[in-house]
């Protein structure tokens, strides 16, 4: 009597147990429930000279879930040809409808590979997402759009190469320094840092086109001399028309209370932009001034308000956090942009090791949106990581030294050196190339 007491008392406990460790789901989805989506136009020419004007409206139906659910919305787009695999996403959280401006739309289509000034036809859908496990795809509906050419091509086949660059003379990992074209035909311009060598002026990667000083006076020979350079950020005109060239001291930066070394030196560097031939940086601020300087000398400055460059304007005032600054001398204006994610390096062998601040890396200013690019960063023999916002919360090592990068994975060893990094996140895996000097 007393084991099938047992007996009973163990069958019990263990049904109990069953149906305790069950995930009961007391909700189901209407089967009928479903998403329908409308464009406000089906065919579009995006106009670059209003680029905050409302281009393209997209609205979709409430599905019907059966139960009380809290989905969030995406926008995919894709070429009509696609299969989606690889479109470009729009998070718009819960709501039922997105605008979008021309730049915004644009920007979008040309990372795509949409053709700038070309019409492409193109596929819309909206994903409603109700879980990590759970998504409801809508009916696909098709629109030709027209987008303009957003970047400048200021590109050239001519560079710097030589003992003085980070390439060498030659190295293939680094290509040549480039020179930009300008306003003036066969006048061209690089902005280049130096270190102590020599340098001369080549076209096309290549030795078959060179150019150099035999006299040292500013006027070149082909197949001449070595030019002899000090380290230093410069200005090199390049001309073609009489084949002479002229070189200077150049450099942009940010200074002021709102910087990391207030008032003095080192100011926040800016870098060449040739896509939209301004100057631009990722930086942090703190609550403060800023200003714009050159060659960190205050003969010539600019202040401003409200975007309007003046020179030897008021100081701009700040808020703390991160930023994309833009420093444009050609419409005489500036723009600091909030950025809620930056990507920095870190570690033992990084310029303020593992506590930071991290050295941050900058974005392609192109089309090669997820890439980002630290260059002429100086590091010590130690290990690095990558993370984001100068936090620990998301950050990727190297488990194989591989240069595959995988979330809070191993340090990666470095030795002591001068290095040009890349930061490739477009892929499925991110990476990381480091190119020494």
């Amino acid at each position: 009597m007393k084991n099938i007491f047992y007996n009973l008392f163990f069958i019990g406990f263990i049904a109990l147990s069953f149906t305790a460790c069950q995930k009961v789901d007391l909700t189901t989805l209407n089967s009928d429930a479903n998403t329908t989506v409308s464009l406000s136009v089906t065919s579009l020419v995006l106009d670059k000279d209003a680029p905050d004007a409302q281009a393209l409206t997209v609205s979709w139906t409430q599905p019907d879930f059966g139960y009380d659910a809290a989905p969030k919305y995406k926008i995919l787009v894709d070429f009509a040809n696609g299969d989606f695999s690889a479109p470009q996403e729009f998070a718009v959280g819960n709501v039922y409808q997105k605008t979008f401006t021309a730049a915004e739309l644009n920007s979008k289509l040309l990372t795509l590979g949409a053709e700038a000034d070309a019409v492409n036809n193109l596929a819309v859908k909206v994903v409603t997402v109700l879980s990590d496990y759970k998504s409801i795809y809508s009916n696909i509906v098709n629109i030709d759009v027209t987008p303009y050419a957003s970047i400048l091509d200021l590109s050239s086949n001519w560079g710097v190469v030589g003992s003085g660059t980070p390439g060498g003379w030659g190295n293939p990992a680094i290509p040549d320094l480039p020179f930009w074209t300008t306003d003036t035909s066969g006048v061209l311009v690089a902005y280049v840092t130096l270190r102590d060598g020599e340098i001369k002026f080549r076209t096309d990667n290549a030795w078959t086109t060179n150019l150099g000083d035999d006299g040292n006076n500013g006027s070149l020979e082909a197949g001449g001399a070595n030019i002899a350079v000090t380290a230093g950020s410069y200005k090199i005109t390049l001309n073609l028309n009489d084949n002479t060239y002229t070189m200077i001291p150049f450099s942009w930066g940010i200074v002021g209370s709102g910087t990391p070394n207030g008032w003095g030196a080192p100011d926040i560097k800016l870098i060449y932009n040739s896509y939209a031939d301004d100057f631009r940086a990722v930086c942090k601020l703190l609550d403060g001034e800023i200003k714009f300087r050159f060659n960190e000398d205050w003969a010539v400055n600019y202040g401003g308000t409200d975007g309007a460059l003046l020179d030897g304007g008021a100081n701009i005032p700040v808020a703390a956090g991160y930023y994309l600054v833009k420093f444009n001398l050609k419409e005489m204006k500036y723009e600091l942009e909030s950025l809620t994610e930056v990507w920095g390096l870190v570690g033992s062998a990084a310029p303020n090791g593992w506590n930071g601040p991290d050295a941050l890396f900058q974005p392609d200013y192109g089309l090669a949106e997820g890439k980002f690019y630290l260059n002429g960063i100086t590091l010590i023999n130690g290990e690095i990581k990558v993370r984001q916002n100068n936090d620990w919360a998301v950050n990727y090592g190297d488990d194989g030294n591989d240069g595959t990068l995988e979330l809070n994975g191993a340090n990666k060893p470095v030795t002591a050196g001068t290095y040009n990094i890349t930061l490739d996140m477009t892929g499925a895996t991110p990476t990381l190339t480091l190119a020494a000097w």
